[in-house]
């Protein structure tokens, strides 16, 4: 039987939580991982699954996602595949921007409708993990559910900030709290030890009690349509608790790595977590792997470089540098005696001449890229920036006071760079 199953990822909004990496590039777009993109990770996983018809919805700073998009998800005309973003745009019906997740789904229902699915997958823009959809899907039909959630095995400490599912011996989700406070009494929520055992094996529970929403959601098409028939704005607030209420609902548990990578602490973390000898998630695998954007790149030079538990992405110049615990991105340049540690470089988008080079060192302007004898410790360094020589970013200050400072940004403690941001030699931050 061919199941016709379209994909939708939700962009997201403004991106507050990542901001400043979302000041000039819609949530998805932002570069993850030293030569991917976050959106790659939804798209990957669906393409992977072999579900080759997905639509992007986005409504902030979408042209930096549209081009990566048309320059990376081309299939061929034997597929029927595409991957098309949807932004936000005013009808005779609709004037407003999208209200919410569900609303944005509601408002783009007519261009859903030109496939014809029998399913609809809905996945979120922001999350790090692998999963094969065609397993949910199966698993979803058998249980003859209108709508299926993938869930995360958790415990309670961990419960605070995600939506927990309550569910039977079976696996059907009988209630459903958003956000629970640390101080709240969910005990009732609490897992069947059963159920978990044959889904994740006794020696994978630990202190895990409790199902936590991931935020994909498999719906049959009728029952999605039925769903947004109203004016509620987000799936996990409204919809989702209000179909548990009255229609069949199951639980697919998921075990295996997942992280929200919306905020930047998160961010931070994993894309160093990446570069560690032993990462959580693995990109090494052939068999599900990310895609993304082909730049025919030259390989990363190296010379005369101390590097460890570090990443370089291709395209990059490196020369007697120090580099630990990195992520190094596309077509960086790192100049001599520079020393980084915790660093995510998110590289470059192009090379520049020579002739450029030498028009801005008359205007005070550094290079592309990170000059000599800089050191920068805990920092993420956006897209284009040009950091000086001799420069001190991050030693200095052991408290770091979040907030803007014009031409950096500290959140959660971690210094940011801006795109095409500026840091002139011997800037101490």
């Amino acid at each position: 039987m061919i199941r016709k199953t379209l994909a939708i990822v939700l962009g997201g909004g403004k991106g507050s939580r990542l901001y400043p990496l979302t000041k000039d590039r819609s949530k998805p777009a932002v570069p993850f991982g030293g030569k991917y993109r976050l959106v790659d990770i939804p798209i990957s996983n669906c393409i992977n699954s072999n579900i080759k018809q997905i639509y992007i919805l986005t409504q902030f700073n979408s042209a930096s996602l549209h081009n990566h998009i048309s320059n990376t998800y081309i299939f061929d005309s034997f597929t029927r595949g595409f991957v098309e973003v949807l932004a936000a745009e005013q009808t005779y019906q609709s004037e407003d921007w999208y209200q919410g997740t569900a609303d944005a789904v509601r408002k783009n229902i007519k261009h859903f409708h030109d496939q014809d699915p029998d399913y609809y997958v809905i996945l979120s823009g922001d999350q790090l993990y692998r999963m094969n959809f065609q397993m949910m899907l199966n698993e979803h039909i058998e249980s003859k559910s209108e709508l299926s959630i993938a869930a995360k095995a958790i415990t309670r400490e961990q419960a605070e900030g995600l939506g927990i599912m309550q569910v039977d011996d079976d696996g059907y989700i009988t209630g459903f709290v958003e956000k629970p406070a640390a101080d709240e009494d969910i005990s009732e929520l609490k897992v069947p030890r059963k159920l978990l055992k044959e889904s994740i094996g006794s020696d994978s529970i630990g202190r895990k009690e409790y199902l936590a929403s991931m935020g994909i959601y498999i719906f049959n098409a009728d029952a999605l349509e039925k769903a947004l028939d109203n004016e509620e704005k987000d799936f996990g607030k409204e919809i989702i608790p209000n179909i548990i209420q009255n229609n069949l609902v199951h639980a697919y548990i998921f075990d295996d790595f997942w992280e929200d990578i919306g905020t930047i602490k998160a961010f931070y973390d994993i894309n160093l977590n990446i570069a560690s000898i032993e990462p959580a998630f693995n990109f090494y695998d052939e068999q599900m792997p990310i895609y993304t954007h082909r730049r025919h790149l030259p390989a990363t030079k190296m010379n005369f470089c101390t590097i460890s538990q570090s990443l370089a992405s291709e395209g990059s110049i490196i020369t007697n540098a120090s580099i630990v615990n990195s992520v190094i991105g596309i077509r960086t340049l790192i100049e001599s005696g520079a020393n980084l540690d915790g660093v995510y470089c998110m590289g470059a988008g192009y090379y520049e001449s020579e002739h450029e080079k030498q028009n801005n060192r008359k205007q005070g302007i550094p290079n592309i890229g990170i000059g000599r004898g800089t050191i920068i410790k805990k920092a993420i360094i956006d897209q284009n920036a040009r950091i000086g020589d001799n420069c001190r970013i991050g030693i200095d200050t052991q408290n770091r006071e979040d907030g803007d400072f014009g031409s950096y940004w500290i959140r959660d403690g971690i210094i940011i760079i801006p795109k095409n941001g500026i840091i002139p030699s011997g800037t101490v931050i």
